[in-house]
């Protein structure tokens, strides 16, 4: 039988390992992602200079949990010292990229004219590239702004595993396009001389510079985050079939790339009094202990199992998640 009584604040292992640079956090829908993802910032503000905390979810809730409206930028959250929040949505498309870039970036494309556009179709035609651009752009972003701790809430499952595929997804686009503009690149210096130079006097040459340096920059964090001192995932989960199947698919395939998990957290448990009178509380309560046997045998040795409980309020607010995130790292007592 799962011992209940030993609510394991494990978390603390997490906050002590000095070293982490990055902490995904992760699982099905509906778990508690989010929550936890804050929870765990606010504890880890107390222990670390700065911590990031972004959302890669495209419904976007870290605004909704704190109360706050984040966006794509990195803005503080009030009452938390130490801590800024930010909303990234991964299918920004490489359109928006070029966007972004401003006029300079559309003209150096149209000044390409069928060149360019072949450059972008080949280059682009990688399944997952689309996200993987803006991924590149948080990277960037993240790395100007020097933070202590980056900690991404991920979407969903699938999704989350997908994210983390990007960084070698991209090393492959830039790849390719290095590989083409070594083959290509006199002709396309002549065809470029030949209408008039690229905007602010730049040569092709430059461009491809700067492309090499965002691969750099991406395999280095590739490499980050394959390192079990720099980053973890936390799978986070409930104690029902779906959700345990899925974090296992999960663990398993984190494994394949090679990032380290060691930690979990299993949120909305039932702790019903002994003389409760409420039947559906006591048989989900059996149910969920079923599941907890389950996952203590499953990941009792290897990983630092959380429990949290099932409050009788939403966790909304600075406060109120200020409050939960405390049972991250000391256990919950359940009445008696």
């Amino acid at each position: 039988m799962a011992d209940d009584s030993e609510m394991d604040p494990s978390l603390q292992s997490v906050l002590d390992q000095k070293s982490l640079k990055w902490i995904f956090v992760g699982g099905k829908g509906g778990v508690g992602k989010t929550t936890t993802s804050c929870s765990l910032a606010v504890q880890m503000s107390k222990v670390r200079k700065s911590v990031l905390l972004i959302s890669t979810d495209p419904a976007h809730n870290l605004s909704d949990a704190f109360g706050v409206k984040f966006g794509k930028d990195a803005k503080e959250v009030p009452g938390v010292p130490g801590l800024a929040a930010m909303e990234i949505d991964p299918n920004g498309s490489i359109q928006d990229l070029i966007s972004a870039g401003g006029e300079d970036a559309q003209e150096a494309m149209q000044g390409l004219g069928g060149v360019g556009n072949m450059f972008q179709d080949m280059a682009f035609s990688i399944p997952g590239v689309d996200e993987a651009m803006s991924f590149a752009e948080v990277l960037k972003q993240v790395k100007g702004m020097e933070y202590d701790l980056v900690i991404f809430d991920t979407a969903p499952t699938g999704h989350t595993l997908r994210f983390l595929q990007f960084p070698s997804v991209l090393e492959k686009a830039l790849g390719k396009l290095s590989q083409l503009s070594q083959q290509f690149g006199p002709m396309l210096n002549s065809v470029i001389g030949a209408r008039g130079g690229l905007p602010n006097g730049q040569s092709m040459d430059d461009v491809l510079k700067k492309m090499e340096d965002l691969r750099e920059t991406i395999g280095e964090v590739n490499k980050q985050f394959k390192n079990a001192d720099l980053t973890t995932f936390i799978p986070v989960l409930i104690p029902e079939f779906l959700s345990l199947y899925e974090t296992e698919r999960m663990i398993q395939e984190l494994g394949t790339y090679e990032i380290d998990t060691h930690a979990m957290v299993v949120n909305q448990l039932l702790f019903p009094k002994k003389d409760n009178p409420c039947d559906q509380c006591n048989s989900r309560r059996k149910m969920q202990k079923k599941y907890l046997e389950q996952i203590d045998d499953l990941y009792g040795e290897d990983f630092n199992v959380v429990k949290m409980p099932l409050l009788t309020d939403e966790v909304r607010g600075v406060e109120s998640i200020s409050k939960f995130s405390e049972m991250l790292v000391k256990p919950f007592e359940p009445p008696q």
